[in-house]
């Protein structure tokens, strides 16, 4: 009951300013992705960079197997699905058929670097021109988590539930130093997504990558690290704490390639 002292003030939308709306080429539905999982947000600005850039009908994607393949029930984009482990072959025939077009591919760690890593590497080594936004989380997500090419050093896994021991499983791959000695590859950078500063850098390597591909300079890779709080058997707090105190460590964040061209700063308003 309101009572003498009670204030009320009416809500006039004209006194508010716009923070954040959803972009527009982000589908709004509900995600099946885990609480605290990475991959949410990765489309988020994906779908924020294809908006700002104005690109919306002229971008395509490929998801293949694994957590992301459902990525086109998110993204309102052209979208194709891939054999596990073949987005880059697919994205190779897609854009050599439509060279106007921007092609990204949205892989794991399971399936770009184990299934995929031949695909991966011949479409590295010959230049095509597309992006490949690579997802880090040191385990096949989709599948119970078994180890991956990226499990570090003693984590324990479904597969290896003693820890990773390196002198029989070898060391982890640290794909995009790998793929940055390959001459086609063009601009290759890892990021991270569990701070507001990461998240704000790997929304300029996104833009920056997608600027490059349309000057047509060779395949662009994005490692980014995300966490899967669900096959680490933590919460999304102990997650993002064990991306700063572990991950990082093995995977060092930071652009490991560039373009020999003028360096490129996109600079949108909200950036």
């Amino acid at each position: 009951m309101q009572t003498d002292e009670t204030v009320t003030h009416a809500c006039v939308p004209d006194d508010y300013d716009v923070a954040y709306h959803r972009p527009a080429a982000l589908m709004d539905v509900n995600m099946h992705y885990c609480p605290g999982c990475a991959h949410s947000l990765v489309h988020k600005l994906l779908m924020e960079v294809v908006d700002e850039l104005g690109i919306q009908d002229q971008t395509i994607g490929v998801a293949p197997v694994g957590c992301s393949v459902f990525a086109y029930e998110y993204m309102d984009i052209d979208m194709q699905e891939a054999a596990h482990g073949r987005a880059c072959a697919v994205a190779t025939a897609i854009k050599r058929l439509m060279p106007d077009k921007f092609v990204f591919t949205y892989q794991g760690d399971g399936d770009l670097a184990a299934i995929g890593i031949a695909e991966t590497l011949h479409a590295i080594n010959r230049g095509e021109n597309i992006l490949i936004v690579f997802m880090n989380n040191a385990v096949y997500g989709m599948t119970s988590g078994q180890m991956a090419p990226t499990t570090l050093p003693g984590m324990k896994t479904t597969t290896s539930p003693f820890g990773r021991d390196t002198k029989f499983y070898g060391a982890p791959m640290k794909i995009a130093e790998l793929v940055a000695q390959l001459p086609g590859s063009s601009y290759v950078t890892r990021q991270v997504v569990n701070s507001a500063h990461g998240v704000r850098k790997t929304k300029q390597a996104l833009l920056k990558a997608f600027e490059w591909q349309k000057q047509n300079t060779g395949t662009c890779l994005i490692e980014i690290i995300g966490n899967c709080p669900s096959n680490w058997r933590m919460t999304p707090l102990e997650a993002s704490r064990f991306i700063d105190e572990e991950m990082v460590k093995a995977f060092p964040v930071g652009d490991i390639k560039t373009p020999d061209q003028p360096s490129l700063e996109p600079t949108p308003e909200n950036l």
